[in-house]
């Protein structure tokens, strides 16, 4: 389908106002569209949105060579725009074998970029960097870049939401933003229907839902959402201080990564980058069942986790932060994220249904490229992308393969399960 050039004075609907759709909001109004309003469920920060949390890791390393130059660039965003909510501690990938796959390709393109990662035998010549790791690394195999650290997610959003409202973009929350369908007339979007209020229209409407999309629009093809462990504990000032001077940390044999604690809060959060928890929802809107959080409740008010999940946070934690291994959970949850094939962001105008721009996809690691992501969402709408990105992130149609989840190889755990209707009945 042949999509007309976008006007700029077009009504346009983003769907989502998480970090694909406020930066994409930001970088349109930039480019000088005039009539842009964001939809949700929640004001940002949206509170079960995979974007906010109280961290997430900022790194470069990337065993693609279009993700590392981007996370470059954004790295740099997070140094100066970003840097009130960007915390630069280092960051370490740890393998519990001496040849890991996505770390040969890693260190590959690094090279390559005539750049280069700390190599270590022996995790533990990493306590010269950091005096306060207190876990035996020597049996781990590491490799540790100073550049590179997490970021305070709920504060960056906050403040990419605040530059939307500054620019002129409009919300609409509550009911009126909880977007039920899309209306179509014929082969093209004019709008959506929502759960309280009238017909929103729109010439342009542009689906930014994460892992709530299958809900609207059938993409099981290309994307579908799962939940991932997140495990939070609360510690007294001392034991902050404590453990302070440690970097990010990952493990991909096992996928679990945790963070230094929280300032202010004194909150130590540890995770699992996994294959992760399948829900089973009917959509209304598609009349299918798919795998999807919750649309009429907020998912992070929840906490709950599988038993198999507590405990491998549990073990992540005797491994990485063993002196809190066994302390109480000060909250736990699934973090929904939005899986793709190949971890590839999806971000095309519907081959299928003119007036419909899809931005999804973000695969658990999209978050990171916040300062820089709306000019390359921005670049597909307008058709202006570098023919590697048309092809990389195009909506691709179904071709009857099936699910080919596999990520794009930094994932580690047990595969893909579907919670039972009992695990589903705590969410």
């Amino acid at each position: 389908m042949a999509h007309r050039p976008p006007s700029k004075s077009d009504p346009i609907l983003i769907i989502g106002a998480g970090v694909f759709g406020l930066s994409t909001a930001l970088e349109l109004s930039s480019r000088g569209y005039k009539n842009i309003t964001v939809l949700d469920r929640y004001p940002p920060p949206v509170p079960d949105s995979s974007s906010v949390d109280i961290s997430r890791i900022i790194r470069t390393e990337y065993a693609d060579p279009v993700y590392s130059q981007m996370a470059q660039e954004a790295l740099k965003g997070w140094k100066s725009e970003y840097k009130d909510n960007y915390y630069h501690t280092g960051f370490v990938m740890l393998s519990e074998t001496a040849s890991n796959p996505y770390v040969e390709k890693t260190l590959e393109i690094i090279h390559a970029q005539g750049r280069a990662l700390d190599e270590f035998e022996d995790g533990n010549i990493l306590k010269g960097m950091y005096p306060d790791l207190g876990a035996d690394l020597s049996s781990l195999r590491a490799y540790h870049n100073p550049e590179g650290g997490w970021a305070d997610a709920e504060g960056s959003i906050r403040h990419l939401s605040h530059k939307c409202s500054h620019a002129g973009v409009s919300f609409v929350t509550g009911p009126q933003g909880t977007v039920l369908s899309l209306r179509k007339q014929g082969s093209r979007v004019v709008g959506v229907e929502v759960a309280s209020g009238d017909f929103l229209p729109a010439n342009q409407v542009i689906l930014s839902t994460g892992a709530w999309s299958n809900l609207l629009l059938d993409v099981s093809h290309t994307a579908s959402a799962s939940g991932q462990p997140v495990g939070f504990i609360q510690l007294s000032p001392e034991e902050a201080h404590s453990i302070a001077r440690t970097p990010v940390m990952i493990n991909l044999t096992n996928g679990i990564f945790c963070f230094p604690p929280t300032p202010g809060t004194n909150i130590l959060k540890v995770a699992r980058h996994s294959y992760g928890f399948a829900t089973s929802i009917l959509s209304g809107a598609t009349n299918r069942t798919v795998s999807s959080p919750k649309l009429d409740s907020n998912n992070a008010d929840k906490s709950f986790l599988p038993q198999e999940a507590d405990k491998a946070l549990r073990d992540g934690l005797r491994q990485l932060m063993p002196q809190f291994a066994d302390r109480p959970w000060s909250n736990r949850r699934l973090c929904w994220y939005t899986d793709t094939p190949e971890g590839d962001f999806v971000v095309d105008h519907h081959p299928n249904m003119d007036g419909l721009f899809v931005a999804i996809g973000g695969a658990g690691h999209g978050f990171k490229f916040l300062p820089v992501l709306g000019r390359y969402i921005a670049d597909r709408y307008e058709n202006c992308a570098p023919e590697i990105l048309r092809q990389k992130w195009r909506y691709r149609l179904p071709d009857g393969r099936g699910d080919l989840k596999i990520g794009d190889g930094s994932r580690a755990g047990p595969p893909l399960r579907v919670l039972t209707v009992e695990e589903q009945s705590n969410l």
